[in-house]
């Protein structure tokens, strides 16, 4: 019986992994999920495997949360740019997934142009010309995508750790 809870956590996990193409905390879910799964059937789960599932979360998340400001930063932004660039995100997150209401895409292209937008508006009032302010943007909107993904793959090693821990 042990191994349909198991498989059916993996499932669950997998659901949660997708959740972070929307800008959500998939990989916390996950965390979260088998935390309670190693309570209810202890030693399943090391502590040390959910240690290690708390840091590489963590990792996602500082990546995914400045990779719209690297981005900005890298095309040649200002300070006030990258700040920008990561309320831009979250905000064009939000809207996107209102506004386009296509999974995942409508998500991820409207942090991408949330965070360009943003950029691309505070180095414009800070008197940048057009084509460098446009650089910027776009390197905001790129590293937004790129952070996403990365925070994605980051999900899918956590995901195969606990696939890993579970069946071995």
């Amino acid at each position: 019986m042990i191994y349909f809870w198991l498989t059916l956590l993996t499932i669950v996990n997998a659901v949660w992994l997708g959740l972070n193409f929307f800008i959500l905390p998939g990989n916390w879910l996950m965390i979260i999920t088998v935390v309670f799964f190693a309570i209810w059937q202890k030693g399943v789960f090391g502590v040390y495997t959910i240690i290690a599932a708390i840091v590489l979360a963590i990792i996602g998340e500082i990546i995914e949360f400045v990779s719209g400001a690297g981005g900005a930063k890298a095309a040649g932004g200002g300070k006030k740019a990258m700040f920008a660039a990561i309320g831009g995100a979250i905000i064009g997150a939000i809207a996107g997934t209102v506004i386009i209401p296509i999974p995942i895409f409508g998500t991820l292209l409207g942090a991408a142009l949330g965070a360009g937008g943003a950029a691309l508006i505070v180095e414009k009032r800070s008197g940048k010309e057009l084509n460098q302010s446009l650089k910027t943007a776009t390197g905001a909107g790129v590293g937004q995508l790129l952070g996403t993904g990365a925070k994605f793959i980051v999900g899918v090693i956590i995901w195969i750790v606990f696939l890993i821990a579970a069946f071995a």
